[in-house]
């Protein structure tokens, strides 16, 4: 468990700075991509999942 939250840290971290590059090229994907698979794997993938739905319902509720 501890291997795969430091390597959800190291994506993370090269994530954003790929982001605040604005230099999104085809391996800054992949390592986003790679995020996102660590992510789902780790222990925090139901608290994400949770906040993402709960944002969903918040947008789909407001009425323009």
């Amino acid at each position: 468990m501890a291997v795969s939250i430091s390597v959800v840290l190291l994506l993370l971290i090269i994530a954003v700075i790929f982001v605040r590059n604005n230099a999104m090229k085809i391996s800054h994907a992949l390592v986003c991509v790679l995020l996102g698979f660590f992510l789902a794997s780790t222990s925090m993938a139901p608290t994400i999942h949770q906040g993402l739905a709960a944002t969903a319902d918040i947008v789909s509720s407001l009425h323009p």
